[in-house]
């Protein structure tokens, strides 16, 4: 898949308020600072598209893009370590926990996750929400410029250790760095091949 145009929709702070669900549609999300916006960004090939920061918790809305006029792309709150009082924490969680639920043009979110560190318990909750509620996800894992060869397979190894306590088979996963333009074919691929499985 080629990006000819990656445009910016609308910000929304409930399900209901999002674009009619009338494309086939990825969500992103992760712990905060996960290199969530610079991945969208690389992805796209705009680098201003989704809003990046130093700040954890910059996201506080579900933001939808529309790519190729074919399919929408959701940047999602992160979850995790925001500076913010905890009843706005609360309201997020609720926000993201509708949208994914309810949202049923969705086909697949992707689940962002640090690669340089061990597996997060907040992650492997998350993880986990979504596979008891039967939602299609994969992993991508982040940052891996910021690692050996042998670091990134020893960290990847780790993880897929833990979440096979709990998992009979491990989730489709990618791993990806912003700065290395190509790894988002991978991620291209998978969703021009998911987009076929649409349908109104």
């Amino acid at each position: 898949m080629i990006i000819h145009s990656a445009l910016y929709l609308i910000s929304s702070p409930e399900v209901f308020a999002c674009p009619k669900p009338d494309l086939p549609e990825y969500a992103f999300i992760g712990r905060s600072n996960v290199g969530k916006s610079s991945l969208i960004n690389m992805i796209t090939n705009n680098k201003g598209l989704a809003k990046t920061s130093s700040t954890p918790g910059k996201t506080q809305l579900i933001n939808h893009f529309i790519i190729n006029n074919e399919w929408y792309l959701a940047d999602l709150p992160g979850y995790g370590f925001a500076k913010t009082a905890k009843t706005n924490r609360d309201k997020w969680e609720k926000m993201i926990k509708d949208y994914l639920l309810k949202r049923p043009n969705l086909l697949s979110t992707f689940v962002l996750i640090d690669s340089r560190i061990e597996p997060q318990q907040m992650d492997i909750d998350f993880i986990e929400w979504l596979g008891l509620q039967k939602l299609p996800f994969v992993l991508v894992f982040t940052k891996k410029d910021k690692l050996s060869r042998g670091e990134l397979t020893h960290n990847l190894d780790v993880y897929k250790k833990r979440l096979l306590q709990n998992w009979e088979t491990l989730p489709i996963t990618f791993t990806v760095s912003a700065k290395q333009t190509e790894d988002k074919t991978e991620l291209l691929q998978f969703i021009e091949e998911t987009n076929k499985l649409f349908k109104i």
